[in-house]
């Protein structure tokens, strides 16, 4: 009876885990490979910008001054200024993929 119980315990344990815990890695994961295929040709591969093409930093004091709503914003519709090189919500980003964005971003400027 004893081994029963804990065998239910630990496999409720690993579900958890399984259900849990990844979701945080993708997420992270899934901002780095979108950062990479959307963001990196222009903002480069470190976020440090471009000023040759008037690509800003994603980690200078600029950037690290906005809310993960306005870089929503421009991750998704361009901003204020509406770039149509942005609004990636058009270009077929989900809204998880531009959170997860958002979020590898926050952690490069750190």
């Amino acid at each position: 009876m004893k081994t029963g119980i804990l065998a239910v315990a630990v496999l409720t344990l690993v579900v958890t885990l399984i259900v849990l815990a990844p979701s945080s890695a993708w997420a992270g994961e899934d901002g780095a490979a979108i950062f990479k295929a959307k963001c990196s040709p222009c903002h480069g591969a470190d976020a440090m910008g471009k000023p040759a093409i008037k690509a800003p930093s994603l980690v200078g004091d600029d950037a690290k001054k906005m809310t993960d709503d306005q870089i929503t914003d421009m991750i998704a519709n361009g901003g204020k200024e509406k770039k149509a090189t942005h609004a990636f919500s058009k270009k077929g980003l989900t809204p998880d993929q531009i959170k997860a964005l958002v979020t590898y971003i926050r952690s490069l400027q750190k």
